[in-house]
């Protein structure tokens, strides 16, 4: 088993990622660890991650003596809404949850981001955990701390900040993911890498690599540890920028992790949430980023190009060549991460070299220009 623990501003908020195959059976021991006055659990999931995985999941926490019930919501980015979060309110309510009780998110990042947020508001927070069953969550969404839902006018314009107790990660529910999901997944794997350092970009590159050539050498330790070089490196970005402090430009703000994000969050909210993955679009954001850089004079071609096999090494990416690109435009122009109006995109110096560059330094026909040249090539 891999353990990452991750530290932050204050000690008692620390918490441990552990990753191993068949840790499902040990979750209610770890919950129990942390928890040890705890009476209840609610769980949250979505109905086929549940069915697959609730039932060791529920076992294993009434095992370790606690009150267990469930939630299940509806599988997509489209549920994750203030309606779904009242939801999940009346069922923590009801379910009679107290403060020293626990919250569990079982799914991928829409599951642990409402569950997370639900967490955060009731009775002014109460502890979670987060068990990640998707690749992308595993490297990054269940790390961290945010939480939050969408609106109709954005993505994430709604959440806190709201740490975890523990994160368990069980690899074997990635053997039931769909070919998609772990597309999804590899595309954030490259963009930790791409803003991270060269090694983990190396170290996720010859991943992808040899999973295309033999799939079934992806599996076991060497996923393990990649999984945890990936979280060992979020990790250390959140311990050292939690909140994503506004007023931070560095290449150790927590905006880095932002790179491939805000073309990523235009093209999901334009395609209503249903067209894209995740990390899909964020395959997709990253490349435009990745032009924009080289456009800038910041980044260079063979290392554009080097950007460019890594994304394609993760999966086909849904078509998006028949997209209005004034839409994103638009779109993109209400990003949350706007700051006095104007955004701070991530680009690149160099694979494993990120640098901060307002909207204002950038000339508008960039961006139409690295849209059209991605993706019109890609279809």
């Amino acid at each position: 088993m891999e353990k990452v623990r991750v530290s932050l501003a204050s000690p008692i908020q620390a918490y441990e990622i552990k990753i191993g195959s068949g840790l499902l059976r040990s979750l209610g021991q770890e919950v129990r660890r942390c928890l040890p006055r705890a009476r209840r659990v609610a769980v949250i999931s979505n109905r086929r991650v549940f069915d697959l995985y609730g039932g060791s999941a529920v076992e294993s926490l009434q095992g370790n003596d606690f009150l267990v019930s469930h939630l299940l919501l509806g599988d997509g980015e489209r549920f994750k809404s203030l309606n779904t979060l009242g939801k999940a309110l009346t069922f923590l309510s009801e379910t009679g949850l107290e403060r020293n009780d626990a919250v569990l998110a079982l799914g991928g990042g829409v599951i642990g981001d409402v569950a997370g947020f639900a967490a955060a508001a009731y009775l002014r927070g109460v502890p979670y955990f987060q068990v990640p069953t998707t690749l992308l969550a595993q490297i990054d969404s269940s790390v961290g701390g945010k939480t939050g839902v969408n609106l109709p006018s954005g993505k994430n314009l709604v959440g806190a900040f709201h740490q975890p107790g523990g994160v368990v990660i069980d690899t074997s529910t990635l053997e039931t993911l769909p070919a998609r999901e772990l597309t999804a997944g590899h595309c954030e794997m490259v963009k930790n890498g791409a803003v991270g350092s060269r090694p983990l970009f190396q170290q996720t590159f010859e991943y992808l690599d040899l999973l295309s050539r033999r799939p079934a050498a992806g599996r076991g330790k060497k996923l393990e540890s990649l999984i945890a070089a990936q979280c060992t490196f979020k990790a250390a970005v959140v311990k050292g920028d939690e909140r994503e402090a506004f007023g931070r430009t560095d290449r150790r703000s927590r905006r880095i992790l932002n790179f491939g994000h805000t073309v990523g969050h235009a093209l999901e909210v334009t395609t209503g949430y249903r067209r894209f993955r995740h990390g899909e679009a964020v395959g997709y954001g990253m490349l435009v980023a990745g032009e924009m850089s080289k456009l800038l004079g910041l980044l260079k071609s063979s290392e554009l190009e080097l950007l460019r096999q890594a994304v394609r090494r993760c999966g086909p990416l849904p078509s998006a060549g028949d997209l209005n690109q004034e839409r994103i435009i638009e779109a993109i122009g209400r990003d949350k991460k706007s700051v006095g109006g104007n955004i701070h995109w991530v680009l690149l110096e160099r694979i494993g070299r990120a640098r901060i560059v307002s909207s204002q330094d950038i000339p508008p026909d960039f961006l139409l220009a690295s849209l059209r040249a991605v993706l019109k090539n890609r279809d």
